[in-house]
């Protein structure tokens, strides 16, 4: 096999939550780019039409739509259920979906941590146990979640998120230790500064926008295509000695 077929996902299927948009969208792309289709899930994805639906299908890929709210733990075993059922074989896990709330520490209300570690952390490691223990019986599967520089740094008044996202990186290596002897790489995604709706309240802050900015080696924000070589390889057979890590894609904000 050359070191360029070692890249090719053709015949996989792969799974993508938080898909409709951002930096889930720019991943699905490039997997169904390397030759995925694509099983693509989200709490507000259109059942047909949506614009990564037809962008995928463009590519020559099958797009499968699922919506789901992972907030609703009862929503999320209907979905698990529906979707192994419908695919059998699922080669490919990307752990993309997730929410932000912000408020000051001293302020955050219950509400918004227990939704955010929901949705950010229970989910994935529910969703992450249902589809990987099929991986474990067949010898296979690439996973893929997508951590954040509040892996590493606490954050400014999102508590909730900052806990979650450190706890992403926890299992990134708990489900590598058990997995990797099994043929199932389990590795994570850590975005910088991205120009997505997360970011927009950054963004829309004159002095935190020119904070951040000034702080990033690269000197710009970073766009959802920045991603497409990072999840292409960490899907794909080039990847295969990988396991339990965390590749930042942040425009060398961690090494500043």
């Amino acid at each position: 096999m050359s070191i360029l077929d070692s890249f090719s996902l053709n015949g996989k299927v792969a799974l993508v939550t938080g898909c409709k948009r951002g930096i889930g969208k720019g991943m699905a792309l490039a997997l169904a780019e390397a030759g995925a289709d694509i099983i693509g899930v989200s709490a507000s994805l259109e059942a047909t039409g949506s614009a990564v639906e037809k962008e995928v299908t463009a590519l020559g890929r099958k797009f499968t739509a699922y919506q789901c709210n992972f907030s609703d733990r009862k929503a999320l075993y209907k979905f698990i259920k529906e979707v192994k059922a419908n695919h059998p074989t699922i080669d490919i896990l990307v752990n993309n979906a997730g929410t932000i709330l912000r408020t000051p520490a001293a302020e955050h209300p219950d509400e918004m941590w227990d939704k955010v570690i929901e949705v950010n952390q229970n989910a994935q490691f529910i969703l992450t146990r249902e589809i990987g223990k099929d991986m474990i019986a067949r010898g296979s599967g690439k996973i893929v979640f997508t951590a954040s520089l509040l892996t590493y740094q606490g954050g400014i008044t999102v508590p909730g998120y900052a806990a979650s996202k450190g706890a992403i990186g926890q299992m990134i290596m708990a489900f590598a230790n058990e997995w990797a002897s099994k043929g199932v790489n389990v590795n994570g995604i850590a975005p910088g500064y991205i120009a997505t709706d997360n970011t927009e309240a950054l963004r829309n802050d004159p002095d935190r926008a020119t904070s951040i900015l000034s702080r990033i080696p690269a000197g710009r924000w970073g766009e959802p295509k920045d991603f497409a070589g990072p999840i292409v390889f960490l899907c794909s057979k080039a990847s295969d000695y990988m396991h339990g890590s965390i590749t930042l894609v942040d425009g060398g904000w961690m090494g500043r």
